[in-house]
């Protein structure tokens, strides 16, 4: 399996694994299936600062992850909320794992210091797996979304991605961090 940085061409393919969980599932608050172009949005505006990447086995894309902005006070730059979808086909080997392994590297190189994983619940999979990777519990925001006829509480995990340290350098670009790797 190949973990790499998304490309358009791969939007469609990433739409067709996020689509199901928005149109059978309370994992996702959303309630329309976005266009491609829409979601090719997203993407670019997202790959603008921070990674987004898929897992991709014989030509196949099985997963996808991705950071985004936490929130848009200046003093929360250094922390990022987390997503990570997995096709069925792709459940239980890995993936997710393998994806946020290398999304929480290159966050750390970009100068992160928390990510943070919103759970609609109940969810415990999900729970679990979070858990399993350094996420901790640390509240939940009860009864916020509506959602399939019936209100869902989720729950908020954070991971800390390195020692915190006084006047920390300002994140890098995903960009920008690539090319720094490559010399440039």
């Amino acid at each position: 399996m190949t973990v790499r940085f998304a490309t358009p061409a791969d939007v469609p393919a990433i739409l067709a694994i996020y689509a199901p969980y928005i149109t059978g599932s309370t994992i996702t608050f959303e309630y329309d299936v976005p266009t491609v172009a829409e979601f090719t949005d997203r993407v670019q505006t997202i790959q603008q600062q921070l990674p987004y990447l898929v897992a991709e086995s014989d030509g196949r894309l099985l997963g996808y992850a991705y950071a985004s902005k936490h929130r848009d006070r200046t003093a929360y730059q250094w922390s990022v909320e987390t997503s990570v979808y997995v096709h069925p086909d792709g459940h239980r080997q890995g993936i997710a794992r393998q994806l946020y392994a290398r999304l929480f590297e290159l966050l750390r190189r970009q100068g992160y210091y928390n990510a943070y994983a919103g759970i609609t619940l109940p969810n415990h999979k999900s729970e679990s797996f979070h858990r399993s990777v350094g996420f901790e519990h640390i509240g939940t925001y009860s009864n916020i979304g509506y959602k399939m006829g019936a209100w869902h509480s989720v729950a908020w995990f954070q991971l800390a991605l390195q020692p915190y340290q006084s006047n920390p350098v300002l994140p890098v670009s995903i960009t920008q961090l690539e090319l720094m790797k490559n010399g440039l």
